[in-house]
């Protein structure tokens, strides 16, 4: 019964979205880290209850050593080490505006 019901779609906001990639990785501010890599926009996971991506709105920047791990591999990717990285630095929904 329940599972036919739709979720909303997210909101997308592009221009948002670029404005997060113009700053400064917050995992690497907060915990003293250098960031070597280009931002990215980390649409966030942690405690997601559906496959979807979240709202734009609720995008953070991260570098791609703490976001994808595809360049600077010496950092925890929350992509690829998603338990890890929230035990290092907590819940990525706790960085968003």
């Amino acid at each position: 019964m329940w599972s036919n019901l739709k979720q909303p779609k997210p909101i997308r906001n592009e221009k948002f979205l670029n404005e997060i990639r113009q700053r400064k990785c917050v995992i690497c501010q907060k915990f003293g880290e250098v960031q070597t890599t280009m931002t990215t926009a980390h649409h966030v996971i942690h405690d997601r209850n559906s496959g979807r991506k979240t709202c734009d709105m609720r995008a953070i920047p991260l570098c791609d050593g703490h976001h994808q791990g595809m360049w600077d591999t010496k950092k925890v990717a929350i992509h690829k080490e998603k338990k890890k990285w929230r035990e290092l630095y907590g819940a990525d929904w706790s960085y968003s505006d």
